[in-house]
């Protein structure tokens, strides 16, 4: 079983690549295509149909794009679709929430001391949540509201703080800003799925088959493209987020969620102006500190994390790991080599917080971060880093052997 540990830890990380390598070609194509709609120029030489040209120099050569704002008279002999980026980057985002929150709910997705559940229920609300998003989303799109653009990202906005609001009163803080920019893809990635690429599939089936597109096809894709495009840079936040407890892990993260959504608009806003070539809003840069200084603030009041309180009630599991006849020695070794940081009041010079809110006073806080001790003290030599406390190979051989008679303990009582 502990192998088991060592096989699922490599699968998330290879899931976790390949989730950020499919990420950064749909983000990358993704800001390029709405500079480039942005920066076309129209000319009288255009052919008919042609909406503008915009001619760009990369990698030592030029290259001239025309965009038709419906089709052009005939089908190219040679069409490139831009799919697979989105729907690789969610497929692997869901198997990585799979991987990590639903294979490990226990740890990372349970909040005891908000709504104890258990795994099944928080996973069956994890998803339907997801799926529940989309639907009011595009819903609000295809109703009168989503005629307005703007109005419709207003109420957009609404309805992603009372997500971020409703995932703190439900899940650890981690797992609510992991699920807040899950919610958040769904959404762009189904934008793709079901709006953007059957509208275009629609208007080259019409080119095929001699009929004249519709031109409502491109305008309800470019919509959806660019509420994309205003999403994007939270998402990236939310994602990255679980590296820093101080924004989530906090009384307010759920207002600091709201305030990075409108960091998202302020920093896309000068990028889109600029591409349009109509000024460079300086402005937005001065908002967008405002309201970063504000999330700093936010996450200190009050001082002491308060966000994620530890649960008194262990999993079965977990009591295993406090039963193990290895674990005092196991505390001992914690608690000498890793609690002056992870601590409530950390006493190692220039580290004000425990690193990700893990501590390690109390047997339940060691018995919930087994898995970690084990992967990151025993099996390899990550923590401490660069070995400051000079752990030595025998104090890491006795949290691997910790850590495998539990498991071993556990598999053999069931």
């Amino acid at each position: 079983m502990y192998e088991y540990a060592i096989a699922w830890e490599w699968l998330s990380f290879a899931v976790r690549w390949l989730h950020v390598i499919t990420a950064i070609a749909w983000i990358g194509s993704s800001f390029y295509f709405i500079a480039l709609d942005l920066g076309l120029v129209k000319r009288p030489h255009l052919p008919p149909g042609a909406y503008g040209e915009e001619w760009q120099v990369h990698g030592g050569g030029f290259y001239h794009v025309q965009k038709y704002l419906v089709a052009p008279a005939q089908m190219p002999e040679h069409l490139t679709w831009f799919k697979w980026e989105s729907y690789v980057t969610w497929l692997s985002g869901f198997a990585l929430l799979c991987v990590v929150y639903y294979g490990g709910a226990d740890l990372f997705l349970i909040n005891h001391d908000v709504l104890p559940l258990s795994s099944w229920q928080a996973i069956l609300l994890s998803l339907a949540s997801l799926s529940i998003g989309w639907i009011i989303y595009d819903q609000l799109c295809k109703s009168p509201i989503g005629e307005n653009t703007w109005g419709l990202m207003a109420i957009l906005y609404v309805v992603l703080v009372a997500m971020a609001w409703g995932y703190t009163q439900i899940f650890t803080g981690r797992a609510a800003f992991l699920h807040l920019g899950a919610f958040t893809a769904t959404i762009m990635s189904a934008n793709v799925f079901f709006i953007i690429i059957p509208n275009q599939k629609i208007v080259v089936a019409d080119l095929i088959a001699g009929r004249t597109p519709d031109p409502k096809y491109g305008r309800i894709a470019k919509q959806r493209s660019l509420h994309n495009n205003y999403l994007t840079l939270p998402v990236i936040f939310f994602m990255l987020s679980n590296h820093y407890p101080l924004a989530f892990g906090t009384q307010f993260s759920w207002v600091i969620a709201a305030l990075v959504f409108l960091m998202g608009v302020t920093i896309r806003h000068w990028f889109n102006t600029t591409h349009a070539r109509k000024g460079k809003p300086t402005w937005t840069w001065l908002v967008t500190v405002l309201l970063f200084i504000l999330i700093i603030w936010l996450s200190t009041v009050p001082k002491v994390l308060t966000g994620e309180k530890q649960a008194a009630v262990l999993s079965p599991m977990q009591q295993q790991f406090v039963a193990d006849a290895h674990f005092g020695k196991a505390k001992e070794i914690v608690q000498g080599r890793c609690s002056m940081c992870h601590a409530a009041e950390p006493v190692w010079e220039g580290i004000r917080f425990a690193p990700k809110d893990v501590k390690f006073e109390t047997d339940a806080e060691i018995a919930r971060h087994a898995h970690e001790i084990y992967i990151q003290a025993g099996r390899s030599h990550a923590m401490p880093p660069g070995n400051i406390t000079e752990i030595s190979l025998e104090e890491r051989r006795l949290l691997t052997a910790w850590y495998e008679s539990a498991v071993k303990g556990a598999g053999a009582t069931q």
